[in-house]
């Protein structure tokens, strides 16, 4: 049986890892993790002890290239054509535009996952307007970008503008170099 860690709850696996829990080698570490079955969808917590042993399961990963949005799927494609629910991208689904490269874990012949590139470049459609005063700490201001996400930026970031962002977390990483 063979699980996604969806959630590291104390330490030691990475998340997005697939792992079987009968598996040959030993873990040397006492945690809790939350596992999804990857056949079932079924959440699950469980307590490892060092004695215990996993083995970390075989998952392929594909490049396609995103074609557009069709209702609640996406369709990225190679030279075959995948229809891809927008739940397996989770909420880095709002950063997929059209020719964009994506990748599709495959377990057991079956997609099981779907990811964006960790740096994708954003329009700023709306900012708050920069506020000048002195201050030692650094200030950020909220804008809403092209995909509709809203973000934290620096003051000198302008409507118009192109950024980039991390993808795994939301956040500015720097100016799109034009």
């Amino acid at each position: 049986m063979a699980f996604f860690v969806s959630v590291d709850l104390i330490s030691g696996l990475d998340l997005g890892t697939y792992i079987s829990i009968f598996g040959l080698i030993g873990l040397g570490w006492h945690g809790l993790v939350e596992l999804r079955d990857v056949d079932t969808g079924n959440k699950t917590t469980e307590r490892f002890r060092t004695d215990e042993a996993i083995e970390r399961v075989f998952v392929e990963e594909k490049s396609f290239t995103f074609l557009y949005h069709e209702g609640d799927s996406v369709m990225p494609t190679t030279f075959e054509q995948l229809e891809v629910p927008k739940e397996m991208f989770g909420k880095a689904a709002a950063y997929l535009k059209d020719d964009m490269s994506v990748t599709v874990q495959y377990y057991d012949g079956r997609p099981m996952s779907a990811s964006v590139p960790q740096r994708v470049t954003c329009t700023v459609v709306e900012a708050q307007p920069n506020t000048k005063g002195l201050t030692a700490a650094p200030q950020y201001k909220r804008v809403v970008l092209d995909n509709g996400l809203t973000v934290l930026a620096p003051p000198f970031v302008e409507a118009g503008d192109e950024i980039v962002i991390n993808t795994t977390d939301d956040s500015y990483m720097t100016r799109a170099k034009e």
